[in-house]
């Protein structure tokens, strides 16, 4: 990705390339182009003493990780918590989920009952699972890397489990890192990826959904929930997470064989917060016609489009012309010389 970024102490970046050559080592240029390349390789020679080894870059990319679980390690197991102190969204971002949510369930499996599976990625304190997986899932997995943040949400989800055939509860806990972990092949109807993936640099993000799709059913689909920048990237040095462009997320989206099935921003959050977009996507290009319109339902009637009604001043325009018309016919040659002119003239003014 080439676009220019900053992170948070006002720095500019020439390209999201020569970010992460900065920050992991050059190695990590997933996004580039070979241009890019080429303009981040000085500053990634430079930034780790010209070695260029990658026993140096993985040493940078655990620095990298380590420095994120310790910003969340120090941060309370509470919705105000894990929102920065922003706990007043949870409604709304519940709401807007929930609204995203449902088509989607409605039309990629139909109204049959069927067990469905979600698995919670980057889970927290198990805010999502609560408030929304749980309506429409039968059994949420749930995903995180920081230890007590997961043990509330056992703690938080031991009451919200329903028994009986048509039960629904959080099935099992794993306290991984999103770029160590691989679901269990074809377990999941739904994977929800929200405020998490920020967290990753371009390559694990790559090789993580490389890895989850395998975890999807046939029919199934991820949701990924995050903030958006206005333009390129910001780099926020205080938890090591990057708040990505729309145009950056699809470039992402491609190289990890992934299609946008639907797309939503998220309404009614505080205007100083990054907007939210909701991503619907799925590994399977969507069906579209040859002309790239999209087809009109078998039993949905055209547009009957409405006449004009004739003038009643219209009527005896006509009129006039027929009566004249005829008088022409029986008259002498002198006459209709005269009557002919005063057609015209008629029919012009």
């Amino acid at each position: 990705m080439d676009s220019r970024g900053i992170d948070s102490a006002g720095r500019v970046f020439s390209s999201a390339t020569a970010m992460w050559a900065e920050e992991l080592g050059p190695t990590a240029t997933a996004t580039a182009s070979p241009a890019a390349e080429a303009e981040a390789a000085p500053a990634a020679a430079a930034s780790d003493g010209g070695a260029g080894e990658a026993a140096a870059g993985d040493g940078k990319r655990k620095e990298w990780y380590s420095k994120a679980i310790a910003y969340w390690q120090g941060v309370e197991a509470s919705t105000e918590g894990v929102l920065g102190g922003y706990g007043c969204v949870n409604d709304a971002d519940v709401k807007g989920s929930d609204t995203f949510l449902r088509p989607l369930l409605a039309e990629r499996f139909g109204t049959a009952k069927r067990h469905l599976v979600a698995l919670d990625c980057g889970s927290g304190i198990g805010r999502v699972t609560k408030n929304l997986l749980l309506r429409h899932f039968n059994e949420v997995d749930l995903v995180e890397p920081v230890s007590h943040f997961l043990e509330a949400a056992r703690e938080n989800l031991t009451g919200c489990m329903n028994q009986g055939e048509d039960s629904h509860k959080a099935a099992n806990f794993y306290c991984v890192p999103l770029q160590d972990f691989t679901p269990e092949e074809g377990r999941y109807d739904v994977i929800w990826v929200q405020w998490c993936i920020g967290q990753l640099p371009d390559d694990d993000f790559i090789s993580f959904f490389n890895r989850a799709k395998v975890g999807l059913k046939p029919d199934g689909f991820f949701v990924l929930k995050e903030n958006i920048a206005k333009n390129g990237f910001v780099l926020d040095k205080e938890d090591n997470s990057v708040t990505r462009s729309d145009p950056y997320f699809r470039e992402l989206f491609k190289k990890c064989g992934l299609y946008i099935h639907s797309v939503k921003d998220q309404k009614e959050l505080p205007k100083e917060l990054f907007a939210v977009k909701m991503y619907a996507l799925v590994t399977n290009q969507p069906k579209t016609q040859k002309n790239g319109k999209r087809r009109r339902p078998k039993n949905s009637p055209r547009m009957i489009r409405s006449r004009k009604m004739p003038t009643l001043s219209g009527l005896l325009r006509k009129l006039n012309c027929l009566v004249l018309y005829f008088y022409w016919l029986v008259s002498s040659s002198y006459d209709k010389l005269l009557q002919t002119q005063f057609c015209f003239i008629y029919i012009i003014f």
